[in-house]
């Protein structure tokens, strides 16, 4: 680890000598693009992050929305990306953990989690190696703290290879007396540290993440991977949620870039006040251990609370009861400065507010995306039709969901495999649907259109179970900022989700950044996961499987622009971006309200393949579908803002929708199990359900 010139010559001007070792590895990695976004930080603005039902913004561990006035849910995302190819096991599995002590630090009890993951192609066995141990991680971690992993998308592409995405979102539940925030609040209260004892796992992990990865990165980067331990976090859970209900805790962080020195120095520092920490009562497993190994290991399941001092042997009892590791670690000072004692020495001195929000920010030169030029394959609808279904793109993700337990908490009112989770809230009769993910394929070919169109389809998602969109976290990612072509489709990226988001009048209330995802392959796509929650009355919904005997209606028009679609991919060619809806909001209100009827039996939206994997997915055994598109290019067209809705009552849905979207009348469901699909000027297409499922189960055969 080593500061930056510039970065300590301004250290140098405020501290009017040099820094410390303790504090110069502070700035570095307090000061790194992980933990200040330095390069995103100015283009975070343009999202909307108010609203009547936002209780806490951006800015905490999570934030906090409201269902209704008794009910809160607290929501965060982050990124576990270069731990995840150096250590795809334990890099997936302190992702998941991270993320959990998050929502733990609002007061909020997890519910939920959600794994947006990306790898290179599929067909390379270092990909499958990876996805393999990403997968077992989430699993093993989720499992066994007891919160569901309820909801994801899986996605392969070229340039993923060399640098894997491992995006966690994780929700749950509090109330206004259960809040708590990360500020501190009074000098004289006490900082103790709970959970596991430190080590020298994880040093300097935010620092390695705001870098390149090296071509030896999975040998020489291996210390600065955490490695985790569920059980101790599930003790830590409940410790947490008793000291929570008996108001012992003030403000809290979890421990997670930067470590101790990075929580702590936030705590005081969003509280304007300061700290004085002792670094020699931080228990500790490992002998030996220098100040600066303490300060900034992240050694994991550790938060940092702040206690006032005659609730500091309570607290104490909680920890012995949970048989965790406590330390009285020192305490809220008005001074104003961050200061950690070890050995007799003060090796840490410094303002609070500048060593946690004193990182400059960068200038950086951008060049703007170009859109493609149309350059289409002549393709046989049949070999077309089998290539997009048979992708690990669009394939069934059974093989990943399999091993994660998605109905532990009894909550799960709609399982993994569908549009969203629905989550039942049983105390106030409400369902929380969640959609998460991105669609590289997208934002490769137009990162602004891609990226409202990623935000278009996560709302659709949650309308097509008749919920309401409420709030959404975003994980932004993208390459090396300092090249103005990866930097250009950055920016156009984060432009395209706020403006979307913006118009479907879903404020953004959190999220991650995570740059320099570069490597010897080259800088990955511009990757927006969002994490989107809405609610409903209830938590029925109608599903995706067809129920037969009924009319099949497209919401939304025939598209012919297949840029950046499964279709492409497979056949080759480049085409421009579909255009998108002028009113995604209305769309989603209205479809929201057609999936609430009665007459609806069926409702999932167009994304991923088009048309070709939306009707695929729908067959059963039991219902098949006999429909009609007018050419080639609307059966695989991934224009979102659309879906296939079965009604018994086609011309109700067009009246539902007169003002909103024009209706197209697909054809209807049967009672065969068949899917035939009548391409004007081409050759029908004909499957039964069992070749369907034969065709979608690409990663299952590969992995097992």
């Amino acid at each position: 680890m080593s500061l930056p010139d510039s970065d300590r010559d301004l250290v140098v001007d405020a501290l009017e000598r040099e820094p410390t070792t303790a504090e110069a590895a502070l700035f570095e990695n307090l000061w790194s693009e992980h933990c200040a976004y330095r390069s995103s930080r100015p283009l975070l603005s343009a999202f909307d992050s108010e609203g009547e039902q936002v209780v806490v913004g951006p800015g905490d561990d999570a934030a906090v929305v409201a269902v209704d006035e008794d009910t809160y849910v607290a929501i965060g995302i982050e990124s576990h990306n270069h731990p995840s190819y150096v250590d795809p096991y334990d890099g997936a599995a302190t992702g998941v953990g991270g993320i959990v002590r998050d929502i733990l630090s609002m007061g909020a009890y997890p519910i939920a989690l959600t794994d947006s993951i990306y790898f290179g192609e599929f067909e390379r066995e270092h990909s499958r190696y990876l996805l393999d141990g990403v997968v077992e991680g989430i699993g093993d971690y989720g499992n066994s703290i007891g919160v569901p992993t309820v909801r994801g998308s899986t996605q392969f592409h070229e340039k993923y290879e060399g640098n894997p995405l491992v995006n966690v979102s994780c929700v749950g539940l509090v109330d206004d007396e259960r809040l708590v925030t990360a500020d501190a609040k009074e000098p004289g209260n006490r900082l103790v540290l709970l959970g596991n004892a430190t080590g020298r796992d994880g040093l300097g992990g935010a620092s390695f993440a705001s870098e390149d990865l090296s071509e030896d990165a999975e040998t020489e980067d291996r210390p600065a991977v955490q490695v985790g331990d569920p059980y101790t976090e599930k003790l830590l859970i409940e410790a947490n949620e008793e000291l929570v209900e008996a108001d012992l805790v003030e403000a809290a962080r979890d421990l997670g870039a930067a470590g101790l020195g990075g929580a702590t120095s936030e705590m005081v520092a969003k509280g304007d006040l300061g700290a004085r920490i002792d670094l020699d009562a931080v228990h500790l497993r490992e002998t030996g251990m220098n100040a600066t190994e303490i300060v900034l290991a992240e050694s994991q399941e550790r938060m940092a609370y702040e206690v006032r001092p005659e609730n500091v042997e309570a607290v104490a009892d909680v920890a012995d009861h949970y048989d965790l590791g406590f330390s009285v670690i020192g305490e809220v000072t008005d001074t104003g400065r961050y200061v950690c004692e070890f050995e007799g020495d003060t090796v840490v001195d410094v303002p609070a507010i500048f060593v946690a929000d004193g990182a400059p920010m960068n200038d950086l030169p951008a060049v703007e995306p170009t859109e493609p030029e149309r350059s289409l394959p002549e393709a046989e609808v049949e070999a077309a039709f089998e290539a997009v279904v048979a992708s690990p793109n669009t394939a069934s993700k059974r093989w990943v969901y399999r091993q994660y337990d998605h109905e532990v908490g009894v909550r799960t009112a709609l399982r993994p495999g569908d549009d969203v989770a629905l989550l039942a809230l049983r105390d106030v009769g409400k369902g929380l649907a969640i959609s998460a993910g991105a669609n590289p394929g997208w934002t490769e070919t137009a990162p602004y259109d891609g990226a409202r169109a990623v935000a278009i389809e996560n709302a659709t998602n949650i309308a097509a179970k008749g919920a309401t969109p409420l709030a959404a976290v975003d994980c932004l990612n993208g390459g090396n900022p300092e090249k103005p072509d990866v930097y250009g489709d950055f920016v156009a990226m984060v432009d395209g989700l706020a403006d979307a988001c913006s118009t479907l009048d879903v404020p953004v209330v959190g999220g991650n950044v995570s740059l320099y995802n570069d490597s010897a392959a080259g800088p990955i796509p511009p990757t927006p996961t969002l994490s989107m929650i809405g609610v409903k009355d209830g938590y029925d919904a109608p599903p995706l499987s067809l129920d037969g005997g009924k009319s099949l209606v497209l919401v939304g028009e025939h598209a012919s622009a297949v840029g950046g679609s499964e279709y492409l991919a497979q056949m080759g060619g480049t085409d421009r971006f579909p255009s998108l809806p002028e009113n995604p909001r209305e769309f989603v209100e209205t479809l929201a309200t057609v999936a609430n009827d009665p007459t609806t039996t069926a409702v999932h939206d167009v994304s991923d393949g088009g048309l070709a994997v939306t009707l695929a997915e729908m067959v059963t055994a039991e219902a098949g579908a006999d429909v009609a598109v007018p050419d080639r290019l609307a059966l695989f067209s991934e224009a979102p803002g659309r879906a296939v809705v079965e009604t018994s009552e086609p011309r109700s849905v067009a009246e539902t929708f007169e003002e909103v979207a024009p209706v197209v009348v697909l054809g209807s469901s049967t009672n065969d199990g068949l899917l035939r699909v009548d391409v004007e000027d081409h050759p029908n297409v004909e499957y039964d359900a069992s070749e369907i499922v034969a065709l979608r189960e690409t990663i299952e055969a590969a992995m097992d």
